[in-house]
């Protein structure tokens, strides 16, 4: 069976977002909330699955999410996010965070996988366009992403 979906590359969707942390958005420690951040990941790989596939997303799961540093009140938060993998009605998005502060450099605190999956308008999942890598990287990605799908569904299967 031959795939008419249309194709779109990695870049047609990449997003980048930027935070400065406010006083509202940190903890009793002077740290940004955890939670809060989540929220602005989610929302990244949102529009990057909107972007891709032209209509609504949901988010299904986010298969990795690490928080390997803080960041504090009146650091920069940057939030950059790609398509990996898309499937037939799901798209795997990355969403890397970067810290920066006045006083260091640019730092990696963040790596999350989310899966999204696109909704037609009757609300049910919705065929997306096949997805082109681009980069070494974007291949390297989407064998990673697709490898990852497959031990979703073998776990699927043996519940």
């Amino acid at each position: 069976m031959m795939d008419t979906r249309p194709n779109k590359r990695v870049s047609e969707s990449k997003t980048l977002h930027t935070e400065i942390v406010m006083s509202s958005h940190v903890n009793g420690a002077g740290r940004l909330f955890g939670g809060l951040l989540m929220q602005w990941i989610d929302v990244v790989a949102a529009v990057v699955a909107r972007r891709h596939a032209q209509m609504d997303v949901i988010t299904a799961s986010i298969s990795s999410l690490e928080f390997k540093a803080p960041a504090h009140m009146n650091d920069t938060i940057e939030l950059v996010g790609q398509i990996v993998y898309a499937g037939r009605t799901s798209m795997e998005v990355r969403v890397d965070t970067y810290v920066e502060s006045l006083s260091r450099r640019r730092t990696h605190v963040n790596r999350a996988y989310l899966t999204m999956v696109a909704l037609g308008e009757d609300g049910l999942p919705a065929p997306v366009p096949a997805l082109i890598p681009e980069t070494d990287e974007d291949k390297e990605e989407y064998r990673a992403a697709e490898a990852r799908r497959n031990n979703r569904m073998k776990e699927q299967k043996k519940a």
